[in-house]
């Protein structure tokens, strides 16, 4: 994966599937992906990357750390 900081939403929906999380799923107001007991809300497609500090949120619902992160893939 590259360095931690701005991602595209295709590209993290990717590493997110690497660390074996499933979907994305139609959820109330954004999609959702699944791994386990765990679930975690994704940014709805917009013009550009998912910033910095939103990479950081997602990923601390996902309980990867940002180590682990740029291992995926």
């Amino acid at each position: 994966m590259p360095p931690f900081g701005p991602i595209s939403r295709r590209k993290l929906i990717q590493a997110l599937r690497a660390a074996r999380f499933e979907g994305p799923y139609t959820g109330t107001d954004h999609e959702i992906m699944r791994r386990r007991d765990v679930t975690i809300r994704i940014p709805n497609p917009h013009r550009g990357d998912v910033s910095r500090g939103l990479l950081a949120e997602i990923l601390k619902q996902a309980g990867i750390s940002r180590r682990e992160w740029e291992r995926i893939r």
